[in-house]
């Protein structure tokens, strides 16, 4: 699993809620990544913080929360750092969550389809943006680095620039030609239905529609064969015309139907043009130029061997020395500016590991370090796993914390002194009286761990880039490069139109398993049973392809039978899609086929994470226990085990294990310290002194033990 790519890194997080009753300790430091297509499933009762961990990802925590440390990194960037405006461009579209009740999702009086197109064009628009500014960005930072006495360079450069817009702009009329295709091929359908129902006046509407939309296609898009086209069309007209007059000839109706509906998915099913290649070779042009009212008269295997082979002897081979070259002169300076940072860190360490900090030190040394760490950004990488982007957010906070807490800790101390006294003297009266609010105070030896913390995951991240530095392959790194400006010019010409955007919510319903999306596509979620409306909601978390997609509970609110169905809905998409997920439950039984790893959460902290084999298999921790013996099973004789007492008041949380007052095998040291997480394997691991050498040998219940033989009886000999 390490090899793999992370999607997610949440590291030390912490977070509170101001409340009149004192501050609730929600979240107490939990550390996890999630990668590339796997399945976390983040597991505990109410109250232990797995909700407030996805909202916090989200961005959409409570008013009143203190994040008092952490961070959630994604695509280079600490969640926890970026503004309102810079979160609207990742929620919703490389971020999505399914809610435990649907209708928190969907607006009850507009229609389901406009609620889904509807983001649809708007994300399209920000994407648009988006795109244009990274672009202009690579390519604002490759002509920096050409050398400034060699003009043809930099003609090369705004050629190329040239060259892939036009590419996209033809790509761009090609996925127009589709959307044109899929609103025939809707019609057809809707024109076939209506035939089968005898509904002879809503299929001659439809015919007329579809005339309309062939003469479209094939005069503004040119992609179909003109003479079979024009021969079928010619026949379909006629005696189409005679059906919607008298309604006779419906088998011939219904044939010539699907034949056209047969060369519209021929058009569909093409092998899309290499219009890079072919966009490269009519810009460089001579008298072997290909135009594009001449795409039909060439085989287009063959038209892009012709455009690629040209293009490679006459620009590409050129323009990649150059590219190369520039991607290594970055590189480079990078390489030089990190080590400085690394020096520097290192040369001034024990500044901030002083008993008593110098804030006037501290800042400038601040300063100092940022600006050295904004200049070793490489502005050239395509995948920002890099924490310099949120540096100077992340450690100026952190700094700020520490020093905050010093200056208002005594102020908070005597507020609360003042108060609660006024409290006593007004209850002494026998006279009604607010109790005093709790202070706040900032834990400063934390405050400073926070800020080490933060330091060294930038060494530790600078010196990673540095040793791998010789290890770089500047082909693929080209290859790279190309490919994402490629994307991004693709992705700016690309304009979401609304017819587009319907008949993308009409595939996304057919998707999830909506029967009927044309139909349904103009109902209102009243008309939706809650399985349904569960669905459309999927449907709208997907629309925008997201890296992540967070499940908040989403079967809580259906019944049994309705569960399984959506949770093996989201398990087909994320094979299909490779989709990163976090499911959010309370039932271990939720997930037991469809998570890759467990984090079993418990007042506020992860007292075990592993492989879904190992936490059902080999479970450690007491609570998980307990939560396995709580679990419904049909082949399970022993009485049902309800976990004794309640969770912990989290605004004064425990002193040691804040599960030992509900722990069966608690010991006294439960009650005194908190343990570490002890490592029973490489990927699994839980927080309990019941691991420790020295503990006494203690087996889960029996309930539990009886389980997991039946489990590994029937898994066979995997799980010997």
């Amino acid at each position: 699993m390490n090899s793999m790519e992370k999607k997610l890194e949440v590291r030390n997080l912490r977070i509170s809620f101001r409340t009149n009753n004192g501050t609730v300790k929600a979240v107490r430091g939990i550390d996890f990544d999630l990668y590339k297509g796997e399945t976390l499933a983040i597991v505990g009762e109410s109250g232990s913080g797995k909700s407030v961990t996805s909202r916090a990802i989200l961005g959409i925590q409570a008013a009143n929360k203190i994040v008092e440390s952490g961070e959630i990194i994604y695509d280079g960037k600490d969640l926890l750092k970026i503004n309102e405006e810079s979160f609207q461009k990742i929620r919703g579209t490389k971020i999505s969550m399914i809610f435990q009740d649907p209708l928190s999702s969907l607006d009850p009086i507009m229609k389901i389809g406009r609620q889904m197109t509807e983001a649809m064009i708007l994300k399209g628009k920000e994407n648009q943006k988006e795109a244009k500014h990274e672009f202009n960005q690579k390519l604002k930072t490759i002509k920096e680095n050409l050398n400034n006495d060699n003009s043809k360079e930099l003609e090369m450069v705004n050629h190329f620039s040239k060259i892939i817009f036009s590419a996209a702009e033809e790509e761009k009329l090609y996925i127009a030609a589709h959307e044109s295709i899929e609103v025939a091929l809707n019609i057809i359908q809707n024109i076939l239905d209506d035939i089968k129902l005898i509904n002879y006046k809503a299929a001659g509407k439809m015919f007329k529609e579809l005339f309309y939309q062939t003469d479209k296609v094939y005069n503004k898009y040119l992609i179909l064969n003109k003479s079979h086209y024009d021969e079928i069309l010619l026949e379909y007209k006629k005696i189409t015309k005679q059906y919607v007059k008298d309604g006779k000839n419906l088998e011939n109706v219904i044939n010539i139907t699907n034949q056209i509906k047969e060369i519209y998915a021929t058009e569909l099913a093409k092998t899309m043009p290499n219009f890079f290649a072919i966009a490269c070779y009519y810009l460089n042009g001579n008298n072997q130029m290909i135009k594009k009212d001449q795409y039909l008269e060439k085989d287009i295997e063959e038209l892009n061997e012709i455009a690629k082979k040209y293009t490679d002897e006459q620009f590409l081979t050129t323009f990649k020395n150059l590219i190369i070259n520039s991607l290594k002169k970055v590189y480079e300076n990078s390489l030089i500016n990190k080590k400085k940072v690394l020096n520097t860190i290192k040369e001034n360490y024990n500044v901030f590991e002083k008993l008593v900090i110098s804030k006037k030190e501290i800042y400038e040394l601040k300063k100092s370090i940022v600006k050295e760490v904004e200049n070793s950004i490489n502005k050239l990488e395509i995948v920002k796993d890099d924490l310099a982007y949120t540096f100077d957010s992340s450690f100026t906070t952190a700094i700020d914390i520490y020093f905050n807490g010093i200056v208002n800790n005594p102020k908070e101390q005597l507020r609360y002194e003042k108060e609660q006294k006024k409290y006593e003297e007004a209850i002494k009266k026998d006279k009604i009286a607010q109790k005093a609010i709790p202070p706040i105070i900032i834990d400063l030896e934390l405050a400073k761990k926070n800020i080490l913390l933060i330091l060294d995951r930038l060494v530790e991240n600078f010196e990673k880039w540095v040793t791998n530095f010789n290890l770089y392959d500047w082909e693929e790194e080209y290859n790279k490069f190309i490919q994402f400006l490629t994307d991004k010019a693709s992705e700016k010409v690309h304009h979401i139109t609304h017819a587009m955007a319907k008949i993308r919510a009409i595939s996304l319903m057919k998707e999830v398993g909506i029967s009927e999306p044309r139909k349904r596509f103009n109902q209102y979620p009243f008309e939706f049973s809650g399985g349904m409306r569960q669905r459309i909601v999927i449907a709208i978390a997907l629309a925008s392809n997201p890296d992540v997609l967070i499940c908040d509970e989403p079967t809580t609110a259906l019944d049994v039978t309705i569960q399984a169905q959506i949770l093996e809905l989201i398990n087909k998409l994320k094979e299909e899609r490779k989709l990163s997920i976090i499911f959010i439950t309370h039932d271990l039984g939720v997930v037991a086929n469809m998570a890759d790893r467990i984090a079993v959460m418990y007042a506020g902290k992860i007292v075990e994470y592993g492989t879904v084999d190992e936490i059902f298999y080999d479970p450690k921790h007491p609570y998980t226990w307990a939560l396995l013996s709580s679990m419904p099973d049909l082949d399970t004789k022993e009485k049902l085990v309800a976990i004794p007492g309640t969770p912990p008041n989290m605004i004064f949380p425990p002193k040691g294990d804040a599960f030992a007052a509900r722990n069966l095998y608690a010991m006294k040291i439960d009650f005194e310290k908190e343990p570490p997480l002890f490592e029973v394997s490489p990927t699994h691991f839980a927080a309990t002194w019941l691991l420790h050498p020295n503990a006494p040998k203690v087996n889960p219940p029996k309930i539990v033990m009886e389980r997991i033989q039946r489990m590994k009886k029937l898994g066979g000999d995997q799980y010997e």
